[in-house]
């Protein structure tokens, strides 16, 4: 078995299975050293992979699944009556040290459900967190949560901060600024669930900086922005939607009139590099930290760019080593807090 072998739910996803194995054939191809195992039903996947007759079948083998879970399932349905769906065999074989990584385009309650009750979570940490990368005028920065967790209390977000800083040193900052996302910067500010997690934060051993807003996060304030699912979901759709309809109608403005075209021949093509750059597709991919593996959710509507990201997200983890160093950097981090008499 390859070091590097990530588990596809092949079955997931709103395009289904066709558009998965044209990821999964576009990334053995561009990651010579990378091995896939496709998870699903085997005759339908090898019936797709017929168009693809020059994928190295030494690099992917496909892991039988009789069973699929639907968008629509509920959690506690997927985790109690399919046994054998695609996801929570993905899930074993990690488990299983079968493979090092999963990637599931499927449901995210599912997902969550399964990966906590197969694979547990880290010690000191009650719920993963979905975490991805934002751009920001001075880089990225990591938001979380992304929609795992839509009701989190302030231990939750403490948590949610401590595995972000983490999360971002492994990624090379070695102080990673840390804010809570508000309403306002004004400590009044906020229901009682954030203000009591700034109370907490202020001495948790991290470089804490208070409150950010919504326009702060793209103004690059902190590198580690912590909110509740809800908050984060709806933060990052309303930022893809509006990124893409400022992109659509700035084209749209370089098509009226002969001056227009004539100035549109020499800005777009540098605004749809910055599109290319900025687009959703190429950033896919939420990591869910706090698990003892790595699992990637991709967005559900990504196509093949998409989830050609989200492999090679899930690659990269393997690479740093993340649910080890993860780890160890909590257990340091809540050592401090033990020796204060806090709450583990």
């Amino acid at each position: 078995m390859s070091a590097r072998t990530i588990a596809i739910d092949a079955m997931g996803g709103d395009f289904g299975p066709r558009s998965i194995v044209q990821a999964c054939a576009a990334c053995l191809v561009s990651n010579p050293s990378l091995s896939l195992a496709l998870v699903g039903q085997p005759a339908l996947l090898e019936d797709i992979l017929r168009a693809y007759p020059g994928v190295d079948r030494s690099r992917l083998r496909i892991l039988p699944a009789t069973e699929v879970i639907g968008m629509n399932d509920k959690p506690s349905h997927a985790l109690r009556s399919k046994p054998d769906a695609s996801m929570r065999v993905a899930l074993q074989a990690l488990r299983d040290n079968q493979v090092q990584a999963v990637v599931s385009a499927g449901n995210t309650g599912a997902l969550m459900a399964l990966s906590r009750h197969v694979l547990k979570t880290l010690p000191g940490v009650d719920r993963p967190a979905m975490v991805a990368a934002l751009p920001t005028r001075k880089g990225y920065c990591q938001l979380l949560d992304l929609g795992a967790n839509v009701d989190c209390d302030a231990e939750h977000l403490y948590q949610f901060a401590l595995m972000g800083t983490v999360a971002a040193q492994v990624q090379g900052i070695a102080t990673p600024r840390v804010a809570l996302l508000n309403v306002g910067t004004e400590d009044i500010k906020g229901n009682q669930q954030v203000r009591a997690a700034a109370l907490l934060l202020q001495g948790a051993g991290i470089h804490y900086v208070g409150f950010v807003e919504g326009d702060g996060v793209y103004r690059g304030e902190a590198d580690v922005v912590v909110c509740d699912g809800f908050a984060g979901n709806v933060l990052l759709k309303a930022s893809e939607g509006l990124a893409s309809m400022i992109g659509e109608r700035i084209e749209a403005q370089f098509t009226k009139g002969v001056m227009a075209r004539i100035a549109g021949a020499v800005a777009l093509p540098v605004l749809r590099r910055l599109r290319e750059d900025l687009m959703p597709a190429r950033h896919n991919g939420a990591s869910f930290l706090g698990l003892q593996g790595i699992v990637i959710k991709s967005h559900g509507a990504a196509g093949v760019q998409g989830l050609q990201a989200a492999i090679e997200r899930a690659r990269d983890q393997i690479d740093e080593n993340l649910p080890c160093r993860l780890g160890e950097g909590l257990a340091a981090l809540l050592s401090q807090r033990s020796s204060h008499g806090g709450r583990m």
